[in-house]
């Protein structure tokens, strides 16, 4: 009986230390430069339904379902999408555009786990015909499911999502 308090003990002990170590943020980027002047650029990204085009996670999954609320391009608007393993359910709801600067918005995941995350596109001029794209999101790991991202590393995996989505979105824009 003791022994068994003891290991139960050690185990709560070990839960909560990791927890503690465990990263309580995460944020993600990437950036690229589209040889296309600002404007043109910010206006093809702001609109959510044109991701489709670009999204590394519409290619993991080209038969989920969408629907749409609002005005794309504007505050509000939200995108909603069921996938397969790979994408999830989720919504995104635009939270704030800045034009020629900057769109935000809310990444809400139902499945395969629920979470929130706050997402950016951001512009910015290099030269006349130069636009450096930056896209990414951060959010905050909750305990004890924060204890995963010891093991799963956050930047690498979606990073590279987002250099395929931006790679994709370059060369749709440039051709």
């Amino acid at each position: 009986m003791t022994i068994a308090l003891y290991v139960v003990l050690a185990i709560i002990g070990i839960i909560v230390l990791l927890a503690l170590i465990a990263p309580k943020s995460y944020n993600v980027s990437r950036s690229i430069q589209i040889n296309k002047p600002l404007e043109e650029v910010f206006n093809y990204i702001k609109y959510i339904k044109k991701h489709n085009d670009w999204s590394p996670w519409k290619k993991k999954d080209p038969n989920m379902t969408q629907e749409f609320e609002g005005n794309d391009g504007e505050v509000g608007f939200i995108s909603r999408w069921k996938g397969n393993k790979d994408v999830g359910t989720g919504e995104q709801e635009i939270t704030r555009i800045i034009e020629n600067e900057c769109m935000e918005s809310q990444l809400r995941f139902f499945k395969p786990w629920k979470s929130q995350s706050n997402a950016f596109i951001t512009v910015d001029v290099v030269d006349s015909d130069t636009t450096k794209v930056t896209w990414g999101f951060s959010g905050v790991n909750k305990p004890p499911s924060n204890i995963f991202f010891l093991f799963f590393n956050m930047d690498k995996t979606v990073g590279a999502d987002f250099e395929d989505g931006l790679n994709d979105l370059k060369t749709i824009l440039e051709s």
